[in-house]
């Protein structure tokens, strides 16, 4: 079975097909988010911190950080950013950028193995970022799409991603370091769209054995009850292969969707991570300590 290994100078994350579903945190993103971007471009982080801090207390396992913000210095905004989260959380990070001078920027200020996000099947865009990887010992992921576009065909959106893996090989690249985005499309726009991933995962994993991973929110783009959609996506994905999801963790209906996949998947030893997560805790006694299940009188219980 394939593990894809990240980790920060600490901790280590480990992605794959017999392990619990790897949570990574998109809040530090300032795609959509116009406060937080002119927060970024004027050299203020405190949001981008306090974004870090509720992510790790929300459960994410690692955090996605992207720096993309139109007309700005980005591979600096990139590389300060990544510092500061690395200095208040040991969790992983994945470097996002479509920029490849700011991923290399990120790359040389991470320590530990960075998660690259991304790389597409563009003939340039392969052969600016594989060497990177590389050169960086990192993971990355690989994106299902090239100079066509997007195809709404799970066939080619998948040969696509086997050339990816085929000229990552040619560079040193194990394929144990690339987790596939099959691309979820929104469902309210393409009817089939979440059938044709879950059906392309089982293909990455099955042909290609490579983990996957995708921007699960993207399934219930323009759709009332967005957490509802989320999550039954979520739950079918991880059924269907899925091994991590680039996701929003304060979204707790989203985290107990995966957690509860994890224990169905047999990822959740003993429902013992569900039990930490999710056990009531016993009502205080009368000096306000926890009760310690005995009834009135001290007697335990029979069982």
């Amino acid at each position: 079975m394939t593990d894809t290994v990240v980790s920060s100078a600490t901790r280590e994350v480990i992605i794959g097909f017999e392990r619990p579903f790897v949570i990574i945190g998109e809040r530090i993103n300032p795609t959509g988010r116009k406060l937080l971007a002119a927060e970024m471009a004027a050299g203020d982080f405190s949001r981008v911190e306090a974004d870090t801090l509720a992510q790790v207390a929300a459960g994410a396992h690692m955090l996605d950080v992207n720096a993309g913000i139109p007309l700005a210095d980005e591979p600096a905004i990139l590389a300060r950013a990544i510092q500061l989260v690395q200095s208040i959380t040991d969790l992983p990070l994945s470097i996002d950028s479509s920029i490849v001078a700011a991923l290399e920027a990120g790359l040389a200020v991470y320590k530990g193995k960075a998660l690259v996000n991304s790389v597409t099947g563009e003939e340039e865009r392969l052969e600016q970022v594989l060497p990177l990887i590389r050169k960086y010992g990192a993971a990355v992921v690989a994106i299902s799409n090239d100079e066509t576009g997007i195809s709404e065909d799970p066939d080619i959106r998948f040969g696509v991603a086997k050339r990816i893996v085929e000229r990552a090989a040619d560079h040193g690249i194990p394929a144990s370091d690339i987790v596939v985005d099959p691309l979820v499309m929104p469902i309210g726009a393409i009817n089939r769209g979440g059938v044709q991933v879950m059906r392309l995962v089982r293909r990455l994993r099955e042909e290609l054995k490579v983990n996957t991973t995708c921007g699960a929110s993207n399934i219930s783009f323009g759709l009332p009850n967005r957490d509802g959609i989320n999550s039954a996506f979520l739950t079918m994905a991880i059924a269907s292969g899925l091994t991590s999801a680039i996701t929003n963790p304060l979204h707790v209906e989203t985290v107990r969707a995966c957690m509860g996949a994890d224990v169905m998947m047999g990822h959740d030893p003993d429902c013992a991570r569900w039990i930490r997560r999710f056990r009531e805790q016993p009502p205080p006694g009368p000096q306000g300590e926890a009760g310690r299940g005995r009834r009135e009188g001290g007697r335990r219980p029979r069982v």
